[in-house]
Parts: structure tokens; C-alpha cells; sequence
């Protein structure tokens, strides 16, 4: 029906959340293949302007491929992304640059997760943070409080879910590369390469490689809210759960919060610094790729691992090695870290 209401100008058809339609209807992209075809050829001034929505990112793009009815119908492919560190302080109204790297470290830049997730609630100032995690992320009466899960739940093709749960829960836990993700699971590294492909492909993993050692590639939880969830709430789910204990599992919980959230967080936001605000002058030279990396220490023995390594091109030499830094949340950098 809504194929005949346009008459002198295109009509827009918005459908939001189509993963979740095509679920219940497997036939829906068939049916508007053929609709839009015969639509192209017979009325292309009536054709609708169809716009197709969905959080699930690994169907989505599928739509766009090859064995997909909709293949080459599409004129617009948009990633909306969510709001980075400084777009997301000035919606969630922080001024104070600290307090708004500790509530980005937990909801990061998901604009809902203030209007419909926790009604508005912001925290009143830096000394009001640790009530305002009590009063939401930590309160099973607030929405926000179970969304974790559903992120993963919104990938309507996978099977193994508690396979994928537990990936999640050891990259948040620390474990970067798939050797260690494997160990932490239980799994071979064979075995978890498809969820970690996955993973990556719904937007839920970042794999970055690393900026020393080409064959390596380390993993992070793209999405902050999840991150928090495997290291704070997954663990006290059960005194959680009695609406009685928030404020004793935060007392607790904050240590492992601040090392294991807030630590790699605040490293990953002095990357995006770099690649999207920094000033080339900043580094002598354009940069070109910032990431994190290991080297090697023989007096030790031991890994040293870098959070900010910046590769950048001066005149005609690419891949220069212009900057190497680290990032600490909790102490003040001095020439002994150098």
C-alpha cells in the first residue's frame, strides 16, 4: 500500500529495526526487491524513498552483499556512529573533564543511555559519581542496568551465545590477544576464532594491530556499557539482585573498576586524541597510525607495553616511528615512566 500513496514526489518509508522484522517475515527483502523493482521501472518519479534501520551491524551489511535480494539497490550506506569523548560530555552537560571520562568509561557516547536509560539522571559534580553509579548502572530497576546483554542479544544469527559471553568477559577482564582469550575461556585459539571474527563484525570487538610486532593483534570491547558489565555487575549479580547491595558491591568493585574499565579506557581516548584533535606539530610529523604495542625488555624479561605508539609520515618517508607514550589514569606521569 504505501508503493501507491506517492503521486507528484517521492514518499520516505522509514522501517527501524528491519533485523528484527526480516526475523519474524524471512520473505520482508524479497518482497521489497521485487517491490522496488517493478516501482524503478514503471513510476521511478513515484519510486519511495526507503530507509532501512537496524542495530545489528553483521545483517545489516549483509543486506549490501552479494546474496542478498536488496544487492545494488542501495544508495546510501551510513554507519551511525556514537558520540565521541568531547560530542559526549556536551550532551550529557559534565564541564569537569575528569568526571566525564569516569561516566563515558561506563555509558560511553550512546546518546539514549541518558534520556530513556536512566531519565536524565547525571551526576551532580565529581563528588556525586559514585552515588550516581549506585542510582543507575547498579539498580536492576533502571534500564541501563541490564542493557548489556541485549547488545549482544541484538545479533539475531548467533548460536552459541554463552561462547560469545564469555569472549566478551575475558577481553573486558584483560586478555588482549586470542591466546590469552582462548586460556581465559577454556578454549583452543582455533575455536575461538570465528566468535572473535563475529564479534568484530557486529562492532562489539576493535582489533587493533600491534604497532610493533605485525603478526600480533590485540582485542578491545568496542562498547564501554559492556566492559563495565563483565568487570563490575557480572560478578555481584546475585547481591545486586536483592536491590540492597549496590552501594557495598560499588565499595568494592571500585578498585577493579578504575584498573580494569577506566585504566584502558582513558588509553583508548589518547589515541582517538591523536588521530582526530592533536595538531601534526604535536608529533613533527602527520600522523598516520596510532595504536598500542609491546616490546620486548631482555634485562627483564618481560613485555613493556606502550598505550599511545604513533606512526607518521615527514616528507616523502612513510611509517616513521614519530612518538611512543603511555597512558595513566591514576598517577602523575614524571621522567621515571619515560
Amino acid at each position: 500500500m504505501l508503493f501507491g500513496l506517492a503521486k507528484d514526489r517521492p514518499l520516505p518509508v522509514v522501517i527501524d529495526e528491519f533485523p528484527y522484522l526480516v526475523r519474524n517475515a524471512p520473505a520482508l527483502p524479497s518482497q521489497l526487491q521485487a517491490a522496488i523493482g517493478v516501482r524503478s521501472e514503471r513510476h521511478r518519479k513515484e519510486r519511495p524513498r526507503i530507509l532501512l534501520c537496524g542495530s545489528a551491524m553483521s545483517f545489516m551489511g549483509r543486506l549490501r552483499s552479494g546474496a542478498s535480494p536488496l544487492y545494488g539497490r542501495a544508495g546510501l550506506d551510513l554507519v551511525v556512529h556514537s558520540l565521541g569523548f568531547r560530542e559526549a560530555a556536551e550532551f550529557w552537560g559534565i564541564q569537569d573533564p575528569r568526571l566525564a571520562v569516569l561516566v563515558h568509561a561506563i555509558v560511553g557516547g550512546t546518546p539514549a543511555y541518558r534520556r530513556e536509560f536512566v531519565d536524565d539522571d547525571v551526576p551532580d559534580g565529581p563528588d556525586d559519581f559514585d552515588a550516581w553509579v549506585c542510582r543507575t548502572v547498579l539498580n536492576p530497576a533502571r534500564p541501563i542496568h541490564g542493557e548489556a546483554p541485549y547488545l549482544l542479544a541484538a545479533e539475531p544469527d548467533l548460536r552459541d551465545r554463552s561462547l560469545y559471553h564469555s569472549v566478551l568477559a575475558a577481553v573486558a577482564g584483560g586478555h588482549r590477544t586470542s591466546g590469552g582469550i582462548a586460556s581465559a575461556v577454556g578454549r583452543k585459539a582455533t575455536d575461538i576464532s570465528l566468535p572473535l571474527t563475529v564479534l568484530k563484525n557486529c562492532g562489539l570487538l576493535i582489533a587493533e594491530p600491534d604497532a610493533f610486532r605485525g603478526n600480533r593483534t590485540t582485542y578491545h570491547v568496542a562498547e564501554p556499557l559492556i566492559s563495565f558489565h563483565h568487570a563490575v555487575v557480572r560478578p555481584e549479580t546475585a547481591l545486586l539482585s536483592r536491590r540492597r547491595g549496590a552501594a557495598k558491591v560499588w565499595e568494592h568493585s571500585r578498585p577493579t573498576f578504575l584498573s580494569k574499565v577506566v585504566g584502558p579506557h582513558f588509553a583508548r581516548l589518547c589515541r582517538a586524541w591523536v588521530e582526530w584533535h592533536a595538531d601534526p606539530e604535536t608529533f613533527g610529523g602527520m600522523p598516520i597510525q596510532v595504536s598500542s604495542g609491546t616490546v620486548a625488555d631482555p634485562v627483564s624479561r618481560a613485555g613493556l607495553e606502550a598505550d599511545v605508539v604513533v606512526h607518521g609520515a615527514i616528507g616523502q618517508d612513510q611509517g616513521i616511528l614519530l612518538s611512543v607514550g603511555e597512558a595513566k589514569w591514576h598517577k602523575v606521569m614524571h621522567l621515571g615512566h619515560l
